[in-house]
């Protein structure tokens, strides 16, 4: 017992008696309680005395009920020799499998919606998700909306937040960065992002294939996650519109914010300088005149351009000459 801590220690595994009961249990080997293997490895210094710590029943725990049911997602930082990375991490509540570990130099909004959509690829949808406020997440503190809600939105899952400052609402994911970095610790440092998305791999797949988990009785990760039926999204999707209320420039354009993008949308210079509302679900836009409701325009924001096209039919080519009228450049002839 003492033997197999050391190695788990040295590998940055958890090597506290539960786990090593579950180790000698696989290896056929009848273990002791995991009270009686905790007295031999302190009659062995080699269990530090742990701080006194708040009692587990004080703690208000959750647990979805089913694989699927909710993602809790998070990000953190982990050193390269190159410079910091970032790692992104989707994990699922219920059974505490790893649905999604990439490494970044930068986790951004567009980011969060890549990397959700390749778990999706690979798990399929979860009902909801729980994160905390970071602005990847979430726009509601600055009264926008954020490229994360509107995929969710898109899909029809729930999306949940923390309260600010509180990061025991997302206490499994929380706790599975600490997990990931003492795991991190016990290697060399990676080179780079793509040495360390390879460690992250290896993590993923030992995480959810091997570690037993206590929190699981036991079980590994993917045991729990497969052995139930999974959760989906609870409704389909609605379309909500948002207002927003904007003046025309000397141009005929107002702006509209999508995703932390801005995006200018011309509606003719006859329009200049007019009140505008804008009603807007999804990518498809109305934009009326305030006092009088007449509709201005209605498009299909295009989220790669800045500048939306007008959208009126192009004109004959240079230099063709108007109907009834002279070329540009020519002279009568007199008679």
């Amino acid at each position: 017992m003492v033997a197999l801590r050391a190695e788990l220690s040295g590998q940055g595994l958890d090597a506290g008696a539960s786990t090593i009961a579950v180790m000698l249990a696989r290896e056929g080997i009848d273990a002791p309680s995991t009270r009686t293997i905790h007295r031999i490895l302190h009659r062995a210094g080699v269990v530090a005395a742990a701080p006194r710590k708040r009692p587990k029943s004080s703690y208000l725990r959750f647990e979805a009920d089913l694989p699927n049911e909710c993602w809790q997602a998070d990000f953190t930082h982990c050193p390269t020799t190159a410079g910091d990375a970032e790692v992104l991490i989707w994990l699922d509540d219920h059974s505490r499998f790893i649905t999604g570990i990439s490494a970044h130099t930068t986790v951004k909004a567009h980011t969060v919606v890549e990397q959700f959509r390749a778990a999706i690829d690979r798990h399929g949808e979860p009902a909801s998700t729980l994160t905390d406020n970071g602005t990847v997440f979430t726009a509601r503190y600055v009264k926008g909306v954020c490229a994360f809600e509107i995929e969710l939105a898109s899909r029809g899952i729930t999306q949940k937040n923390g309260r600010g400052y509180h990061p025991q609402t997302q206490g499994k994911v929380e706790r599975l960065n600490q997990t990931l970095k003492k795991w991190l610790a016990a290697r060399d440092r990676p080179a780079d992002i793509e040495q360390l998305q390879e460690l992250l791999d290896a993590f993923a797949e030992h995480y959810n294939n091997t570690r037993p988990h206590r929190s699981l009785a036991g079980r590994t990760p993917a045991h729990a996650y497969t052995n139930r039926a999974k959760a989906t999204p609870r409704h389909n999707p609605q379309p909500t519109w948002r207002i927003r209320d904007d003046k025309a420039d000397s141009n005929g354009r107002i702006t509209l914010r999508r995703a932390n993008k801005l995006h200018h949308i011309p509606l003719g210079a006859e329009h200049k300088h007019k009140t505008t509302r804008a009603l807007i679900s999804g990518l498809d836009i109305i934009v009326i005149e305030k006092t009088t409701g007449e509709i201005l325009r209605e498009l299909t924001l295009n989220p790669d351009k800045d500048h939306q096209p007008l959208g009126r039919p192009p004109g004959p080519p240079k230099g063709t000459p108007r109907q009834g009228g002279i070329k540009k450049g020519t002279t009568h002839k007199k008679l």
